[in-house]
């Protein structure tokens, strides 16, 4: 997180904002401005070297009116409780707006994952599992990956609670490996999820895609597969992505003017997203800043990164030409910076609605769990876009409909959903 950024604060900020256009019931809002259920636990690991080293965890529950919980688990050496609680937060929000049956949830150990190896890894994968085991399952609560964790940590996780639990249950995990109960189009859905809304976006605001610039924060798998998209898809050019680099410790922007490769980039990137930045170099690449990304003169910004990345501050540096940002993040922009947007015209496609790609295609993968029949990435991908499409259009009808901010008509698009859950299940 940037900064002294309190996630938690920042979601219930832009949740009470919201409440009050909505005229929603202070009862009801004390009900939705916290968690339902929070478990914070330790998980004992016994580390290749036969020490014993204990990790925090957590796994916050936030409301499961509308269906069980759903959220990634995140490995982060910075993660706080605040984080966790947040992105459970937004993930209810996430899981409305893309109208699929399910709530909000998300997990977290402090950890750096690079730190570790495959089998400490996997020990620690276990663990967590076997802390939290009787708290989640395919009908309570299914985790799935985030930052710093991998489809394979999944399949971990996922036979850890099997064994335990005496049968097979691949629904308990989304995100795992192809062949170990996962789903094609799993691994591209957050990424091609935020090209499909910035498609749909650019229709309305009459941009030409194939004309078009972006930037990125970021080159995890959501910043990969964006990248890979806004190139392949929309045929438009992206002119730079940040990385955390792992031996520097410190942020880089790599930038091509003509345009970056996102497979080639791929190609040098290891499984956390940092870039040989010397393969980089030699092959034309430039390599600035960390947030170089943030002031190039481009149509589209894509925060793909962490929280709190856009603010009161850094909003500044936005290039005059930047017409539209697209969240690839969880809570990359706090509510400082979205006034700094709306006052400068800048068209926001928010995160719970722009990177609902991911969970929408951990859906579709618990369906196909169920069934035990699974489909091919054309046809995932191809209910992916239908979904995407029509999450898009709900939000822009609201926002065209109440002269709403986008994030703002998002909200009340997913509180409404939700509210209702809430009101035909007896809860209020």
């Amino acid at each position: 997180m940037a900064g002294t950024t309190n996630a938690f604060e920042m979601a219930q900020q832009q949740f009470d904002h919201v409440a009050k256009l909505l005229k929603l019931d202070p009862q009801v809002c004390e009900l939705l401005r916290w968690p339902m259920r929070e478990f914070h636990f330790r998980i004992p690991v016994r580390m290749d070297n036969s020490s014993i080293r204990v990790f925090d965890g957590y796994r916050i529950q936030h409301n499961d009116a509308r269906g069980p919980c759903k959220g990634g688990i995140r490995f982060h050496p910075a993660e706080t409780i605040d984080t966790v609680r947040a992105l459970a937060t937004w993930m209810t929000w996430k899981c409305a707006v893309a109208d699929i049956p399910l709530g909000g949830g998300k997990g977290g150990v402090i950890v750096d994952p690079a730190t570790l190896s495959t089998s400490e890894k996997e020990r620690l994968c276990r663990g967590f599992i076997q802390a939290i085991w009787r708290n989640i399952g395919p009908r309570q609560d299914v985790p799935a990956p985030d930052v710093g964790t991998t489809p394979q940590m999944m399949g971990w996780m996922m036979d850890e609670y099997s064994k335990l639990i005496g049968q097979y249950t691949p629904g308990v995990i989304t995100g795992k490996p192809l062949g170990g109960g996962g789903s094609l189009g799993r691994t591209e859905a957050t990424g091609f999820g935020v090209v499909y809304t910035i498609r749909e976006a650019m229709k309305h605001n009459k941009m030409e895609p194939g004309k078009c610039t972006a930037a990125i924060q970021g080159f995890g798998n959501v910043s990969q597969y964006a990248a890979i998209g806004f190139t392949d898809q929309l045929h438009g050019k992206v002119v730079c992505v940040s990385y955390w680099d792992r031996d520097d410790r410190k942020p880089y922007t790599v930038s091509k003017s003509e345009g970056i490769d996102p497979i080639f980039l791929k190609s040098i990137a290891d499984q956390y997203g940092s870039i040989d930045k010397e393969k980089a170099r030699a092959a034309g690449y430039s390599i600035e800043d960390g947030d170089a990304w943030l002031s190039k003169d481009v149509d589209v910004l894509i925060p793909a990164a962490l929280e709190g990345q856009i603010n009161g501050e850094s909003v500044k540096k936005i290039s005059k030409q930047v017409r539209m940002v697209a969240e690839g993040a969880n809570g990359p922009t706090t509510p400082e910076a979205d006034e700094y947007l709306k006052a400068n015209n800048v068209f926001i496609l928010p995160d719970f609605l722009c990177n609902s790609g991911g969970v929408t295609v951990s859906y579709f993968e618990g369906v196909q769990n169920d069934m035990n029949y699974y489909w091919s990435n054309e046809e995932a991908l191809s209910r992916l876009d239908t979904k995407m499409t029509q999450a898009f259009n709900s939000v822009l009808e609201m926002s065209l409909s109440e002269s709403a901010f986008m994030r703002d008509a998002a909200y009340m698009v997913a509180i409404d959903r939700v509210v209702k859950a809430m009101q035909l299940r007896g809860w209020i």
